[in-house]
């Protein structure tokens, strides 16, 4: 059986500075001060902004979406277990 290897301070520190600039260029879409579409850029600001670093974050942790999931599944179980 492996032993689970602990993710180095290098890759820490990549996958929060990922997720910084996911979550600031979110922001700066979400607010509207830089358009997502433009007609000279196409969509160029909405990939670097928000799908540039979701794949940066989805190559450094590839089972995070799993992760994701699997917290959301109890709550719709004790839903379900209520009504």
């Amino acid at each position: 059986m492996r032993m689970p290897v602990l993710p180095s301070p290098r890759h820490l520190r990549l996958l929060g500075a990922a997720v910084l600039w996911l979550l600031g260029g979110t922001l700066l879409l979400l607010s509207m001060l830089v358009p997502a579409h433009t007609e000279l850029l196409g969509w160029t600001p909405a990939f670097w902004l928000g799908g540039a670093p979701l794949m940066v974050v989805l190559v450094l942790e590839p089972t995070l979406p799993r992760q994701v999931l699997a917290l959301c599944r109890p709550q719709q179980r004790a839903i379900r277990r209520a009504i």
